[in-house]
């Protein structure tokens, strides 16, 4: 942890020491009472906390705060949901590099069970938020939305964003060759990719499609290559 993250209701009561963020200030950073670390208000301020005790069962803590951090990224991602083990890593992943929103919904492609998955029933799907937010000194995490399908996705859009979608086989062009502007959206297929109809629905709703190249890349790795290139072009890297 880079940076250690609290909810707000957390923060007006003590820290369990079985908590993971408890170990990681005694056992990792070892402090000591009065000392301090960074810490930081999901969505909210970054700032120092004060470790003001340690008591057998839980920690007391004390905050202040910084300046509110900047506006969410400029970047949505839309993506076909995918195996869950490879969800978590694009949810740590993109939180970490920095994109405003990540809507998985329904492909024709996508295997069914994929929207049981504990990932997203149980709530797991927020954790691997505020890791990678906490890797990248952080306080933002993205918006999530999971289940629905294309045609909500796209309707959730704001109007006036630059929409492109990852197309290994009908792209014309390099996504590096694309002309972009602020807000961006980015649409992946599932690991299996698009349908026709899908690419039917995604040109009539203003996508224009791209290729990250000749390589056939892992959905992780093509998501996190296209948000970067993204973000590089929009100065954001």
């Amino acid at each position: 942890m880079n940076l250690i993250l609290f909810e707000p209701a957390e923060l007006s009561v003590p820290l369990p020491r079985t908590d993971p963020r408890a170990t990681h200030l005694l056992g990792v950073l070892r402090r000591s009472p009065g000392d301090t670390f960074d810490a930081g208000l999901i969505n909210g301020p970054r700032g120092k906390g004060t470790l003001v005790a340690i008591g057998d069962q839980a920690l007391t803590l004390a905050f202040a705060w910084g300046a509110a951090p900047p506006p969410p990224e400029p970047i949505a991602l839309l993506i076909g949901l995918l195996r869950p083990q490879t969800a978590r890593d694009i949810l740590r992943e993109v939180t970490a590099l920095g994109a405003g929103a990540l809507h998985f919904f329904r492909a024709e492609k996508s295997e069914a069970s994929y929207a049981q998955s504990s990932l997203w029933s149980s709530g797991e799907w927020r954790r691997h938020l505020v890791t990678g937010a906490e890797q990248a000194f952080d306080t933002r995490v993205p918006a999530v939305s999971h289940g629905q399908t294309l045609v909500t996705a796209i309707a959730a859009l704001p109007p006036g964003v630059t929409r492109v979608a990852l197309d290994n086989y009908e792209s014309p062009q390099a996504l590096s060759a694309v002309t972009l502007a602020s807000p961006v959206a980015l649409a992946f297929g599932p690991e299996r990719g698009w349908s026709a109809a899908e690419r039917d629905l995604l040109r009539a709703n203003g996508f224009a499609f791209a290729h990250l190249g000749p390589r056939v890349l892992r959905s992780e790795t093509a998501v996190i290559a296209a948000l970067a290139v993204v973000r590089a072009k929009l100065g954001l890297l």
